[in-house]
């Protein structure tokens, strides 16, 4: 009686085990899913408040139908930090760099670097591994997702 109830002791703890290992990578992965989410929603929030930019006459501070000139601190986006030139912005979420949004431009690319997918040293390039990326215009919004 005594090695079935040890066999039955050792068997529960193997099982609890595994339960966990399978609990935690099942957390792991809805947390960087989670992540991933809210840059898209983040990446949204930017191509609105753009669009919204190119829509509004220069004399009110917006582009007069071009997108040449925006920056983060055109537009209104929830960024912990801008860089100097206002094209880099750091949100708890990750990265966002913009570019393409000089001279008279039509359309402009926010690549975005989730927190998540950000291990070590960033190239905040537009074509750089682990990143989403948007092309904005006044219309729509094309994204790729450089896994």
């Amino acid at each position: 009686m005594g090695q079935q109830q040890l066999l039955l002791v050792i068997l529960v703890t193997i099982i609890v085990g595994i339960a966990t290992v399978v609990a935690i990578n099942t957390f792991g992965s809805a947390a960087d899913s989670a992540n991933l989410d809210a840059v898209r929603q983040d990446v949204a929030t930017i191509a609105s408040s753009a669009q919204g930019y190119f829509m509004k006459p220069e004399m009110l501070g917006g582009g007069g139908q071009d997108f040449g000139g925006l920056t983060f601190n055109s537009m209104a986006f929830a960024a912990d930090s801008i860089s100097s030139d206002g094209l880099t912005a750091i949100n708890a979420n990750g990265r966002y760099v913009m570019s393409g949004a000089t001279g008279t431009a039509t359309s402009f690319t926010v690549t975005a670097h989730p927190a998540s997918r950000i291990d070590g040293a960033v190239t905040l390039t537009s074509d750089a591994d682990n990143t989403l990326a948007a092309t904005i215009s006044d219309s729509n919004v094309e994204w790729t997702d450089n896994n």
